[in-house]
């Protein structure tokens, strides 16, 4: 079985549930999630966990993203974008200066609305699958963070705006174009979407399925496969000695003179997080250091 994480490259057409599926079926191994949902049409980075790594799944959700995406001006559609119906369409009379005056409005903090066409739930129900069913319930806001906005393209004659995103969790691109757009009072809807970054993944170094299958029948899969505790560079490194590996394996606390002796005079701060290894060099998990205690509690269990 792997372990750790792998930079998949979502092709179009593959809902993230197929890539996991695809990835069970290359790799003959069940314990494998994907790191956030991206729409089948949408195409780009998707880290993938596998065994051990899956408990990295939260975490990495949690990075923050970069997009690139094709806003089309003057067209509304149900799903925002340009798979769903067509709701409105209106002449585009904006110029160009208006549009990136439009664009950096939403740079910051701002509350977004989920769209229906989602996969958030509702008392338990996804929101695409009432959409399907031409319903619409009321929901909240959320606030978002896009970072900053880059207008990278400039169609005038087709009124499509290429824009370079860089946003917190649980942005959705289409909803930020579909509100540039009421603000513009033309309307907008997102053309294409690929997802350029996850944190420190990014799409020029990511592999297709069919690459991946190539490398595990040549065996050479598992260079590829970044370990575990490769996403807490970092933090420093902790070595418990092997006199105290019990303490570790039973995820109970350890105190500085549990450690390796070079170690035991080593600076700690309250709060402080580490990554924690056993005299194998073996990754065990987060530890947090206590002040008031005298001693390092984990955070999050890898072994």
């Amino acid at each position: 079985m792997y372990n750790g994480i792998i930079n998949v490259y979502k092709e179009k057409g593959y809902t993230s549930h197929d890539v996991v599926a695809k990835m069970r079926g290359i790799l003959k191994m069940k314990k494998i999630g994907h790191t956030g949902t991206l729409d089948p049409d949408a195409v780009g980075v998707l880290p993938v966990c596998l065994g051990k790594g899956t408990k990295l799944v939260d975490l990495i959700t949690d990075k923050d993203k970069t997009y690139e995406a094709v806003m089309k001006l003057g067209v509304t559609t149900d799903t925002q974008d340009l798979t769903g119906k067509v709701l409105s369409t209106a002449e585009v009379t904006v110029d160009y200066d208006e549009i990136v005056t439009a664009v950096k409005n939403y740079i910051g903090i701002y509350d977004q609305l989920p769209p229906m066409f989602s996969a958030i739930k509702i008392d338990g129900k996804k929101l695409y699958e009432l959409a399907r069913q031409g319903k619409e319930i009321e929901r909240s806001t959320r606030s978002v963070t896009i970072h900053n906005i880059q207008i990278i393209g400039y169609e005038e004659t087709s009124n499509e705006v290429t824009l370079l995103v860089d946003c917190g969790k649980g942005t959705y691109i289409r909803t930020l174009i579909h509100d540039i757009g009421n603000e513009l009072g033309c309307g907008a809807s997102m053309k294409s979407l690929i997802r350029r970054a996850v944190g420190g993944f990014r799409s020029e170094e990511a592999f297709t399925l069919a690459k991946i299958e190539e490398l595990v029948r040549t065996n050479q899969i598992e260079a590829y496969i970044l370990p575990v505790d490769s996403m807490f560079n970092g933090y420093s490194r902790l070595v418990v000695d092997r006199d105290y590996h019990k303490l570790i394996y039973n995820g109970n606390n350890f105190s500085r003179e549990h450690l390796a002796k070079t170690l035991k005079e080593s600076a700690t701060t309250s709060g402080e997080w580490f990554r924690v290894y056993d005299s194998d060099d073996i990754f065990i998990g987060i530890y947090r250091y206590d002040i008031n205690e005298n001693c390092f509690r984990p955070v999050k269990m890898f072994l």
